[in-house]
């Protein structure tokens, strides 16, 4: 818990990376960078398609479309967030000669997406209206 907080503070002040170890090949803080904003690109598809649901689905029950709406867009705050993280995590490590730091958030997030696409195909087969 304390690594976390510590990674949330160097989110705001990226400048205390540079204090850390030594400065890696550029190539490979650039493709930590690419790695992030394909992350963000993600959150916002997830967002992007939390709000779709809401407004494009109004013949879907209350119950299931804001549930949908808000798994995905739970989904993309989440992704949003670990992106930050992730991306620090990985420069930290690249400075200090350790290895990358594992996660089984990509797992994770794929299950809440291939079963938000499972409950949507199941509601497009069946039609269900209020």
């Amino acid at each position: 818990m304390i690594d976390f907080v510590r990674n949330v503070r160097l989110w705001f002040a990226p400048s205390a990376v540079r204090e850390e170890g030594q400065t890696p090949d550029y190539r490979f803080s650039l493709a930590n960078e690419r790695t992030f904003l394909a992350w963000l690109r993600t959150a916002l598809a997830l967002v992007g398609g939390g709000f779709a649901v809401d407004q494009f689905l109004p013949d879907l029950r209350w119950g299931w479309r804001v549930g949908l709406a808000l798994a995905l867009l739970a989904a993309g705050v989440l992704c949003a967030l670990r992106a930050v993280n992730h991306w620090i995590r990985c420069e930290l490590a690249m400075r200090r000669g350790e290895d990358l730091p594992v996660s089984r958030f990509p797992a994770l997030l794929g299950l809440v997406v291939a079963v938000v696409a499972v409950v949507m195909v199941v509601v497009v087969l069946v039609g269900w209206e209020e």
